[in-house]
């Protein structure tokens, strides 16, 4: 999977790659270029054998200011429909690669994370936070509506209808206390330990049968869709590829020889 990117940093530890926007003196804003090729990244990765599990980590204290201001905000009140629909289309794009990604993607969430940067927190499978995190879906602020990027069938999901309701109307800040309460946070780390918490989940993530992991993903995706019958059913189809596979057998070997079992993914 290539590092080589220009609008955020990649960083490829092993078989983790480590993402953070650039842009820490202005809390790390995104720019349609840091749209795009974050999008276009996420796209690639599902094809990609060398990586098994993602960190998007904060830069200087912050995760993300959202969209810039000057940057996006401004050139958007003077874009015609079409082009203002291209761009919606496109930040949604972003969200349905990393839900479709294949693998696993932790956010490790320090100071701000608003907007479209809350967005990217929502959308990945795991959250980590320190004390000092303040999450808003702040897009009614600047006189948007609150279903911006899947926000309004995704958050619901993860702290229920009416939590999720009062953020998106209002666009206040949940507080990383709340954020934990709600199930939105899996867990708080402090500051100087949160990239360090972030890796080993991901690198104990990593250790496990990552076939069937995106298995996994693709399921957790896939079945808010669904009936209970036909989610039922998905999953004995999804479970039955999986006991075709190596790692099957080798979790059964192991168990029957007393040892760890060793993964390798296929």
């Amino acid at each position: 999977m290539r590092s080589d990117v220009q609008h955020f940093i990649c960083e490829i530890d092993g078989r983790i790659a480590r993402l953070r926007l650039d842009r820490p003196e202005r809390k790390n804003p995104l720019t349609f270029d840091s749209y795009a090729e974050l999008r276009d990244w996420f796209r690639d990765l599902v094809y990609a054998d060398d990586i098994d599990a993602v960190v998007f980590a904060s830069n200087g204290g912050n995760f993300s200011s959202g969209g810039d201001v000057h940057d996006i905000i401004g050139p958007l009140t003077r874009m015609s429909m079409k082009e203002l629909l291209r761009f919606t289309r496109m930040t949604g794009d972003l969200v349905k690669a990393i839900v479709n990604c294949g693998k696993p993607v932790i956010a490790a969430v320090d100071g701000i994370c608003v907007g479209a940067g809350a967005i990217i927190a929502m959308a990945s499978d795991l959250r980590l936070a320190t004390p000092e995190a303040r999450t808003a879906f702040l897009f009614t602020r600047v006189g948007l509506a609150g279903c911006d990027m899947g926000a309004c069938a995704i958050l619901p999901r993860i702290i229920g209808q009416s939590r999720a309701a009062e953020l998106l109307y209002t666009g206040r800040s949940m507080s990383a206390e709340e954020g934990e309460r709600w199930g939105f946070y899996s867990r708080l780390v402090e500051a100087e330990a949160l990239e360090g918490e972030a890796m080993g989940l991901a690198q104990q993530i990593a250790r496990g049968p990552n076939f069937a992991h995106m298995m996994t993903k693709t399921m957790l995706a896939q079945e808010w869709a669904m009936s209970i019958e036909q989610a039922i059913e998905a999953e004995a189809q999804a479970q039955a590829i999986c006991m075709q596979t190596g790692d099957f057998e080798r979790a059964y070997n192991a168990f029957v020889a007393k040892e760890r079992p060793v993964f390798e993914g296929d």
